[in-house]
């Protein structure tokens, strides 16, 4: 085709050619997005693994304080203590490089908020491929893995193979190109690069996680020794009228200072006297019957946790007779069909009204009724019997949230035949008072890394089944690998979609 002759043309030709370039060098907004997405389940998951590497930690300080372990946690300590410098001057670097390549895409901080070309496709190509940081960065982890695995020998056995840091070449279009750099961060969006960043800090995480678990696991469990005794007397009633049992109960109660339990009513914790026993105080309120829920959890002989729930009931007494009980507890629940029984005392049912001041209130039987609150705070229900009215003051709370689960796990380490076995992500509510109260998981994300996966694996999945994108992923997990599910969205019985805490599982 001969070119034109006239310059306006030449012009209008030039200019397509430079907005064709353009649009081929344009990284869309779906893909940002999707990297983004893929960045912040990453900082979540490593988060999530940092928590529970600090629990593993305090464990230790425990143990150094029991005699029956003190000898094997001072040994096995440092290297642990080992495992964690080496694993947080890692992830320091890796921060380090993220701030770098986004003062190259040209950073700037606003009103507490960071900006930057987030598919500027020349910064990391010249960092990490033109420049020294991609070599930099590949020994590092290169020396990191070496270091870690000689920490001790047991160490070196175990995780020789599953240890999550993969150094080998991701595949590319480019063929003959074998530069582990160039496959990574080669024609790389900014945003892309900072993610690449993120997925070696979460396989920094994972791999502290899993030798510090390791050598934890050399100290074992600690027998429990019961070495306080205090002597437990308790009576049926503090309010008798002539001619009814008075019930005194005597014993002895053993305690242990190593496994003192764990007292919570109502969900809020009581703390222990110096005698090892929680003593919970309170002022009653208004008329009716009111029930404290009382959890326990110990640590029993063998070094397994175990727990006691009791019901603790009582009534308080109105002048004129009437009462108004949940039955379920003194708390009534948005969305929920709130059963309460409603009496006059000496007065029958039908002269008793019944009115509720926040929601709304359904007779469906003598002395029953469903209450359905709809705002969240307190609700009075006033009974009118004979006409004298008496107030009942109840709580009125939204559901609380579910916790996700896949099958009975919530996170830490897992089989991974038992994570490939599962059909999906569930959300279950745990030691609530209602039965059979069920939330719907509506969508979340899938990623996967580490063993078995040379570039990060990653499904958005609808509903509470996997998909077939995320079961492409489950099927490749391995011992080594780390699974994160993420922005996990549920709807329960009051019609609110909840956004459920990240799950992070490392399998072996």
């Amino acid at each position: 085709m001969a070119l034109p002759k006239e310059p306006r043309q030449k012009m209008i030709n030039l200019m397509y050619l430079v907005l064709t370039a353009l649009l081929a060098l344009n990284v869309s907004n779906e893909i940002l997005n999707a990297f983004k997405t893929v960045d912040r389940s990453l900082n979540n998951a490593s988060a999530t693994i940092n928590d529970k590497n600090a629990a593993i930690f305090k464990s230790f300080e425990a143990k150094l304080k029991d005699p029956a372990s003190r000898e094997r946690a001072e040994k096995w300590l440092p290297k642990a203590q080992e495992a964690q410098k080496l694993s947080e001057d890692m992830f320091a670097y890796l921060e380090g490089l993220k701030v770098e390549l986004k003062k190259q895409s040209g950073l700037e901080v606003k009103n507490g908020v960071e900006e930057y070309k987030e598919d500027n496709l020349e910064a990391t190509t010249h960092l990490f491929v033109e420049g020294k940081y991609g070599k930099e960065l590949q020994q590092k982890l290169a020396d990191y893995k070496n270091k870690m695995l000689a920490i001790d020998p047991d160490i070196k056995t175990e995780f020789a193979k599953t240890l999550p840091i993969d150094l080998s070449i991701p595949k590319t279009q480019e063929a003959t190109n074998q530069k582990w750099e160039f496959a990574y961060f080669h024609m790389t969006p900014t945003v892309a690069g900072i993610t690449i960043m993120s997925k070696f800090q979460n396989d920094v995480r994972n791999s502290e996680a899993m030798v510090i678990d390791a050598i934890h696991r050399k100290v074992g469990e600690v027998a429990v020794v019961y070495d306080q005794f205090q002597a437990i007397a308790s009576q049926s009633s503090a309010y008798l009228m002539p001619g009814q049992e008075l019930t005194i109960t005597g014993g002895v109660g053993a305690f242990s200072k190593a496994a003192a339990p764990t007292v919570s009513i109502d969900g809020a914790t009581v703390p222990l006297n110096a005698d090892g026993v929680a003593e919970y105080k309170t002022t009653v309120g208004g008329p009716g019957a009111y029930t404290k829920k009382v959890h326990i959890s110990f640590k029993k002989p063998d070094g397994t946790m175990g727990s006691l729930d009791k019901d603790i009931v009582y009534n308080v007494g109105s002048p004129t007779g009437a009462s108004v009980s949940a039955d379920k507890v003194k708390v009534l629940y948005i969305g929920l069909p709130n059963d309460l029984s409603v009496s006059g005392g000496s007065v029958g049912d039908e002269k008793v009204q019944v009115k509720l001041d926040n929601g709304s209130l359904e007779k469906t039987g003598p002395g029953k009724y469903v209450a359905h609150p709809s705002t969240a705070g307190k609700a009075n229900v006033t009974v009118v019997a004979d006409g004298k009215p008496t107030n009942f003051e109840f709580r009125v709370k939204s559901v609380p949230d579910p916790v996700a689960m896949i099958g009975k796990d919530k996170g830490g380490r897992v089989p991974t035949n038992n994570l490939k076995a599962q059909q999906g992500v569930r959300a279950e509510l745990e030691n609530f008072v209602f039965e059979g109260v069920s939330f719907n998981v509506t969508s979340f994300v899938v990623y996967a890394t580490g063993a078995g996966f040379g570039n990060p694996g990653i499904a958005q999945n609808a509903g509470a089944y996997f998909g077939a994108d995320a079961k492409r992923i489950m099927s490749k997990l391995q011992p080594g690998s780390t699974l994160v599910i993420d922005e996990i969205k549920a709807v329960g019985p009051d019609g609110r979609t909840r956004t459920l805490p990240t799950l992070a599982f490392n399998c072996y």
